[in-house]
This record gives C-alpha cells, sequence and structure tokens, in this order.
C-alpha cells in the first residue's frame, strides 16, 4: 500500500485504487486515491515555500553540496544488483516493457545522477556578470528558484521523466509537489524512499496519488509559481490556462522516420526501427505505415 508524502510525513487516504500487474493482471499494489478535502497539506505546503526557495546563490549554498551527495550515494545504491532488480522488475510490473527497455531507462537515470554528483550542482547554478559602460556600473545575473512548484509526469517512463524532472527542480531551490500517473507510481514510491536514505531531508519533495481532476483542483487552489507538465496537448492547453501560463510543457509527438533507399533495408530492420522503439510497450509505437523511404534523388524539401 503506497501512501502521499506531505511535509516530511508518509501519509494514509481515506479510499485507495488496486493496481494490476501488466504482465498476470493480477493486483500488484494500492495507491491513495486522494480526495479534495484531503488536499488542504498539500496546499499549505505549496505556499509556505518563500520566493527565495529552499536554496539560492545567497541563502543555504551548502545544499548544493548535500544534493550532489545526495545524487552520487543514489546512483552508488541504483548500482547495486539487489536495487536494480527491485527497480527494473517495478518497471516491468507497471508498464510491460522489455527488460532491455526498463534497465536503459535505468541506466539513463543513473547516469544522470552520476553527472551531477559533488560540485556539480553547484557548478550548474553558476551565473554571469558584464561590465557596464561606465564607472560603476555591473550587472550580475543569478540562477534564482521560482519556490512552490509541481511536476505532472506521465506513464510512459515512470523512472526516467520524474526523476529528472525533480531533480532539476530541487537542484535549483524549488520544493517540487511531485504527481505521477497512479499507474505507474509506484516506482517513484521507491525511487524518492532510497533517496531518503542516501540523504535527502523528508520535505524537499511532495508526492501526492490522485486523478487529474484532484490535481487540476489542487493546482488551482495553491497556485504553485511553475508547474512542469509532461503529456497530452488537450490537458497541456487547458492547464496553460487555469493557471494563466505558469506552466512549462513537455509534449510529445511522431513524425515520419526517414531511413534511406529502402533496396538497402531488409523486413526485419524495417520492423525494428519502426516497432521496437522506446514507446512499443504502451501502443504509442510508430507503425511501419509511417515509414518514409527517401531517394538520392528525392528532394526533402517536399516533405516539410
Amino acid at each position: 500500500i503506497l501512501k502521499n508524502l506531505v511535509n516530511g510525513k508518509w501519509c494514509k487516504t481515506k479510499k485507495y485504487s488496486n493496481i494490476l500487474n501488466v504482465l498476470n493482471g493480477k493486483i500488484n499494489h494500492k495507491v491513495p486515491e486522494t480526495s479534495i478535502s484531503e488536499l488542504s497539506p498539500f496546499i499549505e505546503s505549496i505556499n509556505s515555500v518563500p520566493k527565495s526557495g529552499l536554496h539560492n546563490p545567497f541563502k543555504n549554498p551548502e545544499r548544493y553540496q548535500m544534493l550532489g551527495d545526495v545524487c552520487f550515494r543514489t546512483a552508488h545504491t541504483l548500482h547495486k544488483n539487489n536495487v536494480q532488480s527491485k527497480i527494473i522488475d517495478e518497471i516491468i510490473s507497471v508498464t510491460g516493457k522489455l527488460d532491455t527497455q526498463a534497465y536503459g531507462e535505468l541506466a539513463v537515470t543513473r547516469k544522470f545522477l552520476e553527472n551531477f554528483s559533488g560540485d556539480q550542482v553547484r557548478f550548474l547554478a553558476k551565473g554571469f556578470n558584464t561590465p557596464g559602460d561606465h564607472f560603476g556600473q555591473l550587472s550580475n545575473g543569478f540562477r534564482w528558484p521560482y519556490g512552490g512548484v509541481a511536476i505532472i509526469s506521465p506513464f510512459n517512463f515512470p523512472l526516467e521523466i520524474p526523476l529528472l524532472q525533480l531533480m532539476g527542480s530541487l537542484f535549483m531551490g524549488n520544493k517540487p509537489l511531485l504527481k505521477v500517473d497512479s499507474r505507474v507510481s509506484l516506482v517513484m514510491d521507491s525511487i524518492i524512499k532510497i533517496m531518503h536514505e542516501n540523504g535527502l531531508p523528508k520535505n524537499d519533495v511532495d508526492f501526492i496519488h490522485c486523478n487529474g481532476d484532484v490535481m487540476e483542483k489542487l493546482l488551482i487552489d495553491a497556485k504553485p509559481r511553475l508547474t512542469q507538465f509532461t503529456g497530452s496537448s488537450k490537458i497541456a492547453e487547458k492547464l496553460s490556462k487555469e493557471l494563466h501560463g505558469k506552466v512549462r510543457i513537455e509534449g510529445g509527438g511522431f513524425d515520419w522516420k526517414i531511413i534511406g533507399d529502402k533496396k538497402d533495408i531488409d523486413a526485419q530492420t524495417v520492423y525494428n526501427i519502426c516497432n521496437k522503439d522506446a514507446y512499443s510497450f504502451s501502443g504509442q509505437k510508430c507503425s511501419a505505415q509511417s515509414l518514409l523511404f527517401i531517394h538520392d534523388s528525392w528532394n526533402l524539401d517536399n516533405f516539410k
């Protein structure tokens, strides 16, 4: 049974939903069905974060080093066979990905954490200064946090997308509220707990399980200073209006795959290119019909 995380405490809710293992159809785990009446702690948490964030170049700069250490230790933990197997099994159980796809997602995430180990978070936050055109004039630029923010991530990459967005938010001094698609939120539940064990303060991240309507109500009432949304263009457009443009959107889509002259490519290669991409587990895959063969004599401008 999963729980919500708010203000450093793991909290139960009144109702729960069963999440099935996509490979066998059996109940895998239960997730909270957070209701509108249970949103108050999350609203208070977001509103309690000052505009200056949890840290910035002038305030609590030691947190840059702390987060670098959390990245280092978490990446090291993800190299352990038992932890690695657990995360991969969880990814497979909620998405149905192949072993290689699940491992690839973990490997990319682990490499990201390794890249931002040690002093790299501090260096990421460096700004600039520009000399003026007369005595006493100098322009200084700093990377500044927003404060209380929200992250909404999709189902297709339950580890890579939410963790990379979450860490980027933390690096700059924000306090993020994370909402992952409840069908796959099991994976981030495990990773957040691993990060807690590796030094991340429990108050730094809030984590909620709820449906879209409840999350929309939370965002409208809490008014986070920025929301990062990854998902459909329909929901993105709605959030842009409801949040008055205080949203950053990552959308996805497919275009033609251009791979060269047809005579040089056999049928199996065509299948691999079209149907064995990163989305093949989810029904989002690009079918063979969307493959475009280009001859040297063709003008690509005709396909723009």
